[in-house]
C-alpha cells in the first residue's frame, strides 16, 4: 500500500511538472493590460483598453511546448478616453456589446522561437465569431515578489481583422493591433 501511494505520488509530481506553473493573470494589482490600436480615417490612430478581464496560464520554461492561456475579456469595459465613441464603438454598430458581453481567446498550441520569444496560436472568440489568431510573444521574466508570491511576465502583439468577426469597417479602419502586458501570479 505505501509503495502505491509513493507511486501515486510521483506520477502525480509528473504530470503537473509535464504542465508547467498555474498563474492567475494579476488584474487586481493592475499588473496586466489588455491594448488596443486602431486606424482613424486614415489621419491618425485610435489607442484604448479593455478594463475588465481575466485569466490564467500554464508555463514551464524547460518545455514551453507545454504552455497554454486562457483569458476572458468584458467587452463593455472598452475604454479610448472619450465617453462618446467609447459608447458608439459598444454598441452594435461596432462591437454590440449588449449582445456579446465577453471576448475569450483559449490556446490552443504554443510554438517556442529563440531567446523567449513564442507564437501562441489560439481560438479568439469576439462577436459571436470563433477565429483563429496568433499572438507573437516574448517571455519577460520570472521570480519571487515582494509580498511572498512568484510571478511571471509576458508581452504580446496580435492583429485583429474586423471583416473575420463580422465587425463593421469606418473609413479603413480594417483591424485593431493588439497588445499585451501579462503578469501572472504562480498558484
Amino acid at each position: 500500500m505505501k509503495k502505491s501511494l509513493i507511486a501515486l505520488s510521483l506520477l502525480a509530481t509528473a504530470s503537473f511538472a509535464a504542465h508547467g506553473a498555474d498563474y492567475i493573470i494579476d488584474t487586481e494589482g493592475a499588473h496586466a493590460s489588455i491594448n488596443f490600436k486602431v486606424e482613424h480615417l486614415g489621419y491618425s490612430f485610435i489607442k484604448g483598453r479593455f478594463n475588465t478581464f481575466n485569466g490564467n496560464f500554464s508555463y514551464d520554461p524547460k518545455n514551453i511546448a507545454d504552455s497554454s492561456v486562457k483569458v476572458n475579456v468584458e467587452t463593455m469595459s472598452l475604454d479610448s478616453n472619450h465617453a462618446e465613441r467609447d459608447k458608439h464603438l459598444r454598441s452594435d454598430d461596432f462591437l454590440d456589446t449588449k449582445k456579446y458581453g465577453t471576448a475569450t481567446f483559449t490556446s490552443t498550441k504554443v510554438e517556442p522561437k529563440e531567446n523567449g520569444e513564442m507564437l501562441i496560436y489560439g481560438d479568439l472568440t469576439l462577436h459571436g465569431k470563433t477565429k483563429p489568431l496568433i499572438i507573437d510573444a516574448q517571455f519577460i521574466g520570472e521570480g519571487k515578489d515582494p509580498w511572498g508570491g512568484y510571478r511571471a511576465g509576458f508581452t504580446g502583439t496580435a492583429r485583429i481583422e474586423f471583416a473575420d468577426y463580422d465587425i463593421k469597417v469606418m473609413g479603413s479602419s480594417s483591424y485593431a493591433d493588439i497588445e499585451l502586458h501579462v503578469e501572472g501570479i504562480r498558484q
